[in-house]
């Protein structure tokens, strides 16, 4: 167990530890992944100017282009794109187009794989200066044409036909010189790529219950820091540093009042020395004065719970930015007396940025870029450690009429967030996670910064696919989405297709 009290085991609300990792295959994909909903029939354009310097999307199958993207009411999630990035140019005398990021990285014309049913986004950079586009006849889809060096379009389009189809750019004379490819749309959903990577997602659900009433005890918290190869996305590994083998660590939950006793070890076959600072404590550096252990050490430090609140414990080892990313980061809740108003569902989730060498997309075992981190350039944007951690691997599921509550806090260790669920509208936000103080009311996006939690509370009151985001939606096409999944009567009085009912 993470937690036992010396007065009552079963009241302390500390999520039992998960033990060994158990590695577990991806068997495909959900088939209720979607989300918020566009008409299927047009092809999506959207122009913009790109800086010569600006990092762009990268060639990747996004948390949930696959299975069934679309439900039988014809919709299909924006946020559940297949994603090319192409940039104009020359080669060997001949005007092209060259992938940009991941596997197509480099290539010339490259041919773009999708499987049927996927929302496939295409991004053009202009990279020398003169006028192009991008057409898909088949399809009826094209991008803006693009005139100036570093200018850009994107546009997506829903794969339904299966087959071979050529993209081009319709300037008169760039096709014929050189400007075609080949997209591949291939029948049936994409299947998962196998790994021997393990699971490294915190389940949202996995959450110890409410303390309510009791009064200050004593609480023993156990934890380990645990180095492991975990999956980062289909095909993709990456070997993050934990807390208990999950990302984020446990969510610890105590009381205002009680006396924490955490004892903490670091895995034998660790490489690196590892510590924990729980902004809950108040004393030097927070533990991490008292907890720097090399591989196969143990250490205990004790604190007092003095103030309730919501607060983030993360890793304190230097590089501390680099033991942060690489997934050392969870929530302790300090519940004030008498506990927080009761709700039907609690969640459990939290936002992290991952700084690898290699593009967003790129198959194969990632590694660490410091220079990217110091630079704050991050690669990915994640929930609960992955991509596709909420909706491929653990969406969040609740039924229409119950009110949920989600902890959130952002390990970082740079970005703030704008977190949000789209279709949905907060009741209640204890900012800056205060619960002492009165919560902001119909709240639609609250910032969160790097180290910093919230609490979001809010009742359901349709049945339907809601999608969380950091509002700074760039960020949904590196990885950073997840579901909430609602069942239950699609009440038409909230919202209906078509016009008004009389």
């Amino acid at each position: 167990m993470e937690s036992k009290s010396r007065a009552s085991p079963a009241s302390i609300g500390v999520a039992p530890m998960a033990g060994k990792v158990t590695r577990r295959v991806m068997a495909g994909l959900l088939a209720t992944t979607m989300a918020v909903a566009v008409p299927l029939a047009p092809a999506f354009t959207q122009t913009h100017n790109h800086d010569a310097n600006a990092q762009t999307a990268q060639d990747t199958a996004a948390p949930a282009a696959s299975n069934a993207p679309t439900d039988a009411s014809g919709v299909v999630s924006y946020h559940s794109a297949t994603i090319f990035t192409l940039r104009t140019g020359i080669a060997e005398g001949r005007m092209v187009y060259i992938g940009v990021g991941g596997d197509i990285e480099g290539k010339v014309n490259p041919t773009l794989m999708v499987h049927e049913g996927e929302l496939v986004q295409i991004n053009l950079i202009n990279g020398e200066g003169a006028e192009h586009d991008i057409v898909l006849d088949q399809y009826a889809a094209r991008s803006a044409v693009v005139v100036g060096k570093n200018a850009s379009s994107t546009f997506s389009f829903l794969a339904n036909k299966v087959g071979e189809f050529a993209y081009f750019c319709s300037i008169a004379g760039h096709r014929a010189a050189g400007m075609e490819g080949v997209i591949q749309v291939m029948p049936g959903p994409r299947s998962g790529m196998t790994t021997d990577a393990a699971d490294i997602v915190r389940d949202p659900a996995d959450l110890p219950g409410p303390i309510g009433q009791r009064p200050p005890q004593v609480v023993r918290v156990d934890m380990e820091t645990v180095e492991l190869k975990g999956r980062l996305d289909d095909g993709t590994s990456y070997v993050y540093w934990t807390f208990n083998n999950k990302v984020p660590g446990p969510m610890l939950r105590v009381r205002v009042g009680d006396t924490v006793e955490l004892h903490i070890k670091n895995a034998a076959d660790s490489v690196m020395m590892h510590s924990i600072d729980l902004h809950a404590a108040t004393g030097p550096g927070g533990g991490a004065d008292f907890t720097q252990i090399a591989p196969g050490e143990e250490a205990v430090v004790t604190f007092k719970a003095l103030k309730p609140g919501v607060f983030v414990y993360h890793c304190a080892t230097p590089s501390v930015a680099h033991h942060i990313a690489s997934g050392m980061y969870g929530l302790i809740v300090v519940e004030p007396e008498g506990g927080l108003p009761q709700v039907d569902r609690e969640f459990y989730v939290m936002q992290g940025e991952l700084y690898t060498v290699e593009p967003f997309g790129t198959k194969g075992e990632m590694e660490m870029d410091y220079d990217k981190l110091i630079s704050e350039r991050p690669e990915y944007f994640l929930f609960n450690g992955s991509v596709g951690a909420l909706t491929k691997a653990h969406p969040l599921y609740a039924n229409a009429g119950e009110t949920v509550r989600i902890f959130f806090g952002v390990g970082g260790p740079n970005y703030t967030s704008s977190f949000h669920v789209i279709g949905e509208i907060f009741d209640h936000v204890y900012s800056m996670g205060s619960v002492t103080s009165p919560p902001l009311t119909g709240v639609q996006t609250v910032s969160v910064p790097p180290g910093g939690a919230t609490v979001v509370d809010f009742k359901i009151e349709r049945g339907g696919h809601y999608v969380l985001v950091d509002h700074a939606l760039s960020r949904a096409e590196r990885g950073l989405a997840g579901y909430l999944i609602v069942d239950g009567p699609k009440n038409d009085d909230i919202m209906h297709e078509g016009p008004a009912k009389q």
